[in-house]
C-alpha cells in the first residue's frame, strides 16, 4: 500500500526465488499467495499487477535447460492461474539463462519485460549490455533492461549501452531500469555484493529523493519508460519518481498531499533562511555530508 500511495503504477508479486530449485515444498503456495497479495493491493488504486521469475540456483552448476525451463514453467502455470497482467523475469547474470526464461514465458502470450542484473562490463560470460539486449528482443521479450546489483548512475549508464546496442542490431523495444537504492560507483563486475559493507553497512549509501529524482529525469530523458528500484528502494524514492514525472504523468501520488512544493514542505517553514532552500536548484546542487569523519567515500570490492 505504501508503494502503491507513492505512486507505483504496478504491484510486483513477492515471488523472488520462490521456485521449485528454492522451496523444495511449499513454493507454488507463495507464489500464489503472492500474486493475491499483490492484485488486492493493485485494485485499490487501478495498478497493474507483474509475475516475476528470477534466475535459477542451478544454472550455475550444470546448464540443463530442460530441466531450468521446467522450474520457469512451474512458476508460469501459478501466474497463468491468477491471471496476472504481465510477466517479468529479471535478476539475471547469464544472458543465457535469461533468453531461456524469455522463451518460456512467452509461451503464455502475455507481454513480457526481461532484465539483467548486469552494470556496463556486460553478463558474467563477458557479452556486453547490447548484445545481452539484442538476445532477450530477438527471444520475444517487448521491455528490457536492467535490474539490481547496481545504484542509480552506474544502471543509467549500463542502459545507454543498452539503447546503443539495439540501435545498432536494428531492433527496437521498450526500456525499463530499476536500479539500487544505494550508490555504487565504486563496485566491480559483480555489482555491490562485491563491497565490504555488504549487507551490514549499506545504509550510507542510501539516495536521496533529490538523488532519484535525477536518476528519474535523466531514465526519462534516455527514453526509459518503465522505471522504478530494486534493493534499497522504499516508498520515498518511488515517491520521488512520481513528483518527477508528474507533468508527464499528468497527475501528483496521492502521498503528494502529505506536502507542499514537490516534496519538500520549507516554503512554510518558519525560518526565512530554511524557506529559501524551497527550490529546484538548490535541492538539484545539494551535496550531502555523510556525517562519518573517518570513513573512506569509497570502498574497494572484495573480488
Amino acid at each position: 500500500m505504501e508503494f502503491l500511495r507513492a505512486g507505483s503504477n504496478v504491484m510486483q508479486t513477492f515471488t523472488f526465488s520462490a521456485s521449485e530449485d528454492n522451496m523444495k515444498s511449499k513454493w507454488e503456495n507463495i507464489n500464489a499467495a503472492a500474486c493475491d497479495l499483490a492484485r488486492e493491493v493493485a485494485g485499490k488504486g487501478n495498478a497493474l499487477v507483474a509475475g516475476r521469475i528470477c534466475q535459477t540456483s542451478v544454472y550455475k552448476h550444470h546448464k540443463d535447460e530442460a530441466r531450468i525451463k521446467k522450474l520457469f514453467r512451474l512458476q508460469l502455470e501459478v501466474f497463468a492461474r491468477k491471471n496476472v497482467d504481465f510477466l517479468i523475469a529479471e535478476y539475471f547474470e547469464h544472458a543465457e539463462e535469461a533468453v531461456w526464461a524469455v522463451e518460456v514465458l512467452k509461451e503464455w502470450g502475455k507481454p513480457m519485460a526481461a532484465t539483467m542484473c548486469i552494470g556496463p562490463q556486460g553478463d558474467m560470460h563477458d557479452l556486453r549490455p547490447g548484445e545481452c539486449t539484442v538476445r532477450l528482443v530477438e527471444a520475444g521479450a517487448s521491455i528490457v533492461g536492467v535490474n539490481c546489483r547496481f545504484g542509480p548512475g552506474t544502471s543509467l549508464k549500463t542502459m545507454k549501452l543498452v539503447k546503443e546496442g539495439l540501435r545498432e542490431a536494428g531492433l527496437k523495444a521498450n526500456l525499463m531500469v530499476q536500479s539500487l537504492g544505494f550508490h555504487t560507483p565504486d563496485c566491480g563486475k559483480g555489482g555491490f555484493v562485491d563491497l565490504p559493507e555488504y549487507p551490514f553497512g549499506l545504509e550510507p549509501r542510501v539516495a536521496t529523493r533529490s538523488d532519484i529524482q535525477k536518476y528519474a529525469r535523466e531514465a526519462y530523458n534516455l527514453g526509459v519508460r518503465y522505471i522504478g528500484g530494486c534493493c534499497g528502494f522504499e516508498p520515498f524514492h518511488i515517491g520521488a519518481i512520481a513528483e518527477e514525472l508528474a507533468p508527464e504523468r499528468r497527475f501528483l501520488p496521492p502521498v503528494s498531499g502529505k506536502h507542499s512544493n514537490r516534496g519538500s514542505g520549507l516554503d512554510m517553514h518558519a525560518k526565512p533562511w530554511i524557506r529559501a532552500r524551497a527550490r529546484r536548484e538548490y535541492r538539484e546542487n545539494l551535496l550531502p555530508a555523510s556525517g562519518r569523519p573517518f570513513c573512506p567515500s569509497l570502498s574497494k570490492p572484495d573480488v
